[in-house]
């Protein structure tokens, strides 16, 4: 058996996943099987993945389209390794990926979920200067709901032995099914699991302070989808709601500012400085103290997403700017933690 199963799922992304599939197969840590799940995708995905030649590849073909749940789904149906990784087919991962995770949940048999840090890449694959750079350690589900430290789909690799644990079964398109990811859910479907790992187990989720994951920034989207996002992220709240009231009651308020203000950045993303500034004050409706809780991070958002809406141009030109001087402080945090690091001790499950 593999120690460690890749789940890939395909869909639409003929110009990314090559270069996606060949950071698997880079791996230092060969002991490996990837799971490439085509879910119908119309485009030439799946030829490009035809023409990769490595016994550690197995491709899994969906006969519907069942979105990004439902091929994670297929997958960990059939894994056979110890530990999970996933990975969306527009993204990457550096070399050494799959060892440094390995090497965490065997020393931290407390953790069921790590995650790395994540470095930017361009549509192109040009990477930029910035990381996204979450807390590491003491993530309970309050944290984890406002949140949302593992960042991406292509950060967090699992212990199977969990993703049996919250294992449950389901209607699909094919009929009853053991699901892990809600199959319902089209968008925000990795936060309600996170959430409910969180919730339903005694698992400690950690990340590691290496950025090994390569995110793929695609400014192809409108800002209407940042709407799309908060409705699914609504869903998830009516999830958690029903096996879990009294947290909904006591975080929705605030995990939805966050929210809000996470849609936002988005927004300044892709340039819409109307929709940013709208999605901000409706963040510090929803919750004004989260200026309070997070006052950098708060005010640096709220000055961009006016700057951009009045003075695009000026925008521009500090941004370059700005991400010079946010690129190196990331890296010497990095640095930083990983000498800490060093001198952690083992924990032992309880």
């Amino acid at each position: 058996m593999p120690l460690c199963t890749v789940v890939m799922p395909v869909y639409n992304v003929e110009n990314f996943v090559a270069y996606s599939i060949q950071s698997v197969l880079n791996q230092s840590c060969g002991d490996f099987e990837l799971l490439i799940v085509d879910d119908c995708s119309p485009d030439d995905s799946l030829k490009i993945c035809l023409c990769f030649d490595d016994p550690r590849i197995r491709i899994i073909r969906h006969s519907q389209n069942r979105g990004l749940a439902g091929a994670r789904n297929s997958g960990i149906r059939q894994a056979r390794g110890e530990y999970v990784a996933f990975i969306d087919s527009d993204d990457c991962w550096e070399a050494d990926k799959l060892r440094l995770h390995a090497e965490h949940l065997t020393q931290n048999p407390a953790v069921g979920l790590s995650f790395s840090r994540s470095a930017f890449i361009t549509a192109d694959g040009q990477r930029t200067r910035c990381y996204q750079m979450p807390r590491l350690t003491d993530i309970d589900a309050g944290y984890l709901f406002c949140r949302n430290p593992i960042g991406n789909g292509s950060a967090p690799v699992l212990r199977k032995e969990l993703l049996n644990q919250i294992a449950y079964t389901a209607d699909s398109i094919e009929g009853l099914e053991t699901c892990y990811f809600d199959p319902e859910l089209r968008r925000s479907e990795d936060i309600e699991c996170w959430v409910r790992i969180a919730l339903t187990t005694s698992w400690k989720i950690e990340g590691i302070p290496q950025p090994m994951t390569l995110y793929r920034l695609n400014e192809g989207g409108l800002s209407a989808s940042l709407y799309q996002q908060l409705a699914s992220w609504e869903q998830v709240v009516e999830k958690t709601r029903a096996y879990a009231p009294t947290f909904i009651r006591d975080w929705h308020k605030i995990a939805r500012a966050y929210q809000l203000r996470y849609l936002s950045r988005q927004a300044i993303r892709l340039r819409s400085g109307q929709a940013a500034v709208s999605l901000l004050h409706k963040a510090l409706h929803n919750h004004w103290r989260i200026t309070l809780q997070e006052p950098t991070r708060t005010l640096v958002t709220a000055g961009a997403a006016y700057l951009l809406n009045r003075l695009p141009s000026v925008y521009e030109r500090l941004e370059k700017r700005a991400n010079k001087v946010i690129g190196y402080l990331q890296q010497r945090r990095i640095q930083r933690d990983l000498r800490q690091r060093q001198y952690k001790p083992a924990t032992a499950r309880l």
